[in-house]
């Protein structure tokens, strides 16, 4: 829906379906009761999630048409989507699963360049603007710092996958060039992906994709200022508010550095982390943390200890096996929660960052796309469970007063 700071909408990677038929049933018998609940007078977008199989199914006529439709009924319309999670997302273990296949294959490539198709096709005529999130190019523990063999290194992996992206930035290049429609994707520095932080994606922004970039787009008579341009329109950031709080950076201090390396928001990802302070009651909170460690995803833990310094663990419960008390002030977990409640009994969230962040996008907007992104309903502890429409409805709402 459409705010004075820029549109808002919820992600839909929260709803289970891989194939486009059950995704799609979902959304029929979800969204109607949340825009009632939320945008009843106005129309509302949508955060499109689509696994491969879903955005295959959606290329077919019968169902894209089937769905602009059911879209132009209810007064929906999608401007922004994720294309993070490939494969199955709901009901199975995704782990690291869910950077797979990244960004260093052509299946990725391919499943990027249809989605992009897709949003082209389903943006509004009104609207000129669309992105999609992905992976921050892929996992980084599949990859060593130093091999023998120089394909298995980190550095190989982040140059491959950089010259895989440069061809569905092609492909936004001819969007733009035949629709006028400006779409950008959006990379989503996370916890254990090769991008983890404000400070690496710039790093890998200047060291390689403007580099490899320039080179690439010279081939073809392309200027280096024309490329930098082209770079700032089409590649940008996803702000995952949760991520960046995990790693314990201030929005502030992003949004400023982003500012001077000259690179472009494409969307805000509004979420909430864990935290949990162990300068009192530790074996409490010890206990109340361990509820959230379930078998589906990766959780992440960035430890922060007395004198400053940081401990990174690569799940939940491989920071849980290595407590010890006083070893740690505080953890930061990636676990996406409700965005609505700041307390969870003896813990606590991230949600400040997510005040912080939005005061600074009222006082000066640096992106034009807001998303809801809370995805783990399913596998919270069963007291902060209620019903799903309710929530996401409470959670519109809760940021529709922050705006």
């Amino acid at each position: 829906m459409k705010t004075p700071f820029g549109l808002l909408t919820y992600c839909s990677n929260i709803h289970p379906g891989e194939d486009w038929k059950h995704h799609f049933s979902v959304l029929q018998s979800s969204i109607p009761e949340i825009k009632n609940s939320v945008s009843k007078d106005a129309p509302m977008g949508i955060g499109l999630r689509l696994a491969n199989q879903a955005s295959l199914d959606l290329s077919e006529t019968t169902n894209f048409e089937a769905f602009q439709n059911w879209l132009s009924a209810n007064d929906c319309y999608v401007f922004t989507m994720n294309g993070f999670p490939y494969g199955g997302f709901h009901d199975v273990v995704v782990k690291d699963q869910v950077h797979a296949p990244d960004w260093t294959t052509n299946d990725r490539v391919q499943y990027t360049i249809r989605m992009f198709k897709l949003l082209a096709k389903l943006l509004p005529a009104d609207m000129q603007e669309g992105g999609i999130s992905t992976s921050p190019l892929s996992y980084r523990f599949w990859w060593k710092i130093e091999s023998k063999n120089p394909l298995e290194t980190l550095h190989h992996a982040t140059t491959l996958a950089t010259q895989k992206m440069l061809l569905v930035l092609d492909e936004l290049i001819a969007i733009k060039e035949a629709t006028g429609k400006v779409l950008h994707l959006d990379i989503e520095p996370e916890p254990d992906g090769i991008l983890e932080n404000s400070t690496e994606f710039i790093t890998w922004y200047e060291d390689y994709l403007r580099p490899i970039a320039i080179q690439y787009f010279a081939q073809k008579g392309i200027s280096t200022e024309e490329t930098l341009a082209i770079l700032h329109t089409h590649i940008q950031l996803c702000y995952d508010v949760c991520h960046f709080a995990v790693s314990y950076e201030k929005p502030k201090v992003v949004v400023e550095k982003l500012a001077k390396a000259n690179i472009a928001v494409g969307k805000i990802q509004i979420s909430s982390a864990i935290k949990v302070n162990f300068t009192n009651d530790a074996e409490t909170k010890l206990k109340a943390i361990a509820q959230y460690d379930e078998a589906s995803y990766l959780h992440q833990v960035i430890a922060r200890k007395a004198d400053g310094t940081f401990e990174k663990y690569q799940d939940l419960n491989l920071a849980i096996e290595d407590y010890q008390t006083g070893k740690h002030e505080e953890w930061r977990v990636h676990f996406h929660v409700p965005l609505f409640i700041e307390q969870y009994g003896e813990l606590s969230s991230t949600q400040s960052d997510i005040v912080d962040t939005l005061a600074i996008h009222k006082q000066k907007p640096f992106t034009n796309h807001l998303e809801i992104e809370t995805y783990t309903w399913g596998v919270l502890p069963p007291e902060v469970q209620v019903p799903l429409n309710e929530s996401i409805a409470r959670e519109v709402t809760w940021v529709k007063g922050l705006l």
